[in-house]
């Protein structure tokens, strides 16, 4: 799996219309890009899920205020990186509301028409000065195929940008979707560190826009971890700038334009974990056989959060007895003898607590950089599907020394 952008000079992009975007470096980071500049010119309807960490950054509480009091018509979002703004107290909410209205004077709108997100170290105030000067630049360097450039400026300890786009015929014409995303660490988004930011030219209420948000979130972020930890600044936000066809509730284009949507959020949430600090392994874990879908996903997340399941996945061991202890304490209902584990397609615990599996088999699925482990509980027609990583010693190493 690698990174995937559309490309501006093939003559025929995916970056949808209506949108100009930017990424520079303000000073917040020695060198790298870290601050981002989304922009549509007009009032957008725009839907956002964004973190339960009860430590909420400044900038997750203006946002949803704004997006709150403006009944979802937005039309900017300015993040910066390096500086998570959080737990910083009312002088990280007055920065926060800077950034709001530096950006809203540039482009001349209302302060609450502008979302603002952060992402980087948490408890340090930001460097606001050198945000609010950097504003003008940051407008100025606004493009319709800048997506690439915006999505490196709202890395942190990514090793590489991730952007992703589709087109998707509806019956007024095709809409385009797109988004950029980052995260490495402190991945477990509930709505990790995890933003997102994605862009449509299809003509949406922002009702609507918010339903499909939802639900497309709960089988594509919220099924990634990394490491377990939900981040105090998660935000994923969608702008639909209304320049393409309109997409009406309960008809056959929502559905098209959600399972579209879907898609562009699952190859993100993918490449978030694919790029999972210190990560060697992609592991697609699938729970089939559940009570019910919910207690599936409460085994899935168990499994996949388990630093003694996500070590064996590292070392290449194939033990599954780690696989069942975790979920035999996530709250799902199963009786144990009727627990099947496989790799890929090779069998590993069989019903009955048949474990007369072949380890050189189970090996070679294990050295794969990218396999799938099924957990079936064998208890009901419940299933759910998360995506995972290995814990190596490259995490403790990149997190040991975070802050340096």
């Amino acid at each position: 799996m690698t990174p995937v952008f559309a490309d501006p000079a093939s003559g025929d992009t995916l970056w949808p219309e209506g949108f100009l975007l930017s990424g520079i470096n303000c000073g917040v980071k020695p060198k790298r890009k870290d601050l981002m500049l989304m922009l549509c010119d007009e009032p957008s309807s725009t839907a956002s899920v964004s973190t339960t960490n009860l430590c909420c950054a400044a900038p997750v509480e203006l946002s949803r205020n704004a997006l709150a009091t403006s009944k979802g018509r937005i039309r900017a979002i300015v993040c910066n990186s390096g500086n998570a703004n959080a737990a910083t107290g009312a002088e990280g909410m007055k920065n926060a509301e800077s950034m709001a209205e530096t950006v809203a004077n540039a482009i001349g709108c209302d302060s609450g028409e502008v979302l603002v997100a952060s992402t980087g170290v948490i408890g340090q105030q930001l460097p606001i000065g050198k945000i609010t000067a950097s504003v003008p630049t940051l407008k100025a360097a606004s493009g319709p195929a800048n997506w690439a450039e915006a999505a490196e400026a709202i890395m942190t300890t990514d090793t590489f940008p991730k952007a992703f786009a589709v087109d998707v015929k509806l019956s007024g014409g095709t809409a385009r979707i797109a988004g950029i995303t980052k995260g490495s660490g402190m991945i477990c988004p509930n709505m990790a560190t995890m933003l997102a930011f994605l862009g449509t030219d299809a003509a949406i209420d922002p009702a609507l826009l918010q339903e499909l948000l939802s639900a497309a979130n709960a089988v594509s972020f919220n099924a990634i971890t990394v490491d377990g930890d939900t981040s105090t600044n998660d935000m994923a936000a969608i702008m639909a700038s209304g320049k393409g066809p309109e997409v009406l509730s309960d008809s056959d284009d929502a559905r098209l334009f959600g399972e579209a949507l879907r898609s562009v959020m699952t190859m993100l949430a993918q490449l978030i974990i694919v790029d999972g600090e210190g990560a060697t392994k992609f592991v697609e874990l699938r729970v089939t056989g559940a009570k019910s879908d919910a207690e599936a996903r409460m085994a899935a997340m168990t499994v996949a959060n388990s630093p003694l399941v996500k070590t064996a996945i590292n070392g290449e061991d194939a033990n599954w007895g780690r696989i069942i202890g975790a979920a035999g304490r996530s709250g799902a209902t199963f009786v144990q003898e009727e627990l099947a584990v496989s790799f890929n397609d090779e069998p590993i615990l069989k019903p009955g607590l048949d474990a007369n599996f072949s380890e050189e088999r189970a090996k070679k699925v294990m050295q794969q950089k990218e396999f799938s482990i099924t957990l079936s509980l064998g208890n009901g027609p419940g299933t759910a599907t998360v995506w995972t990583c290995d814990l190596s010693h490259g995490y403790i190493e990149i997190n040991g020394s975070y802050r340096s």
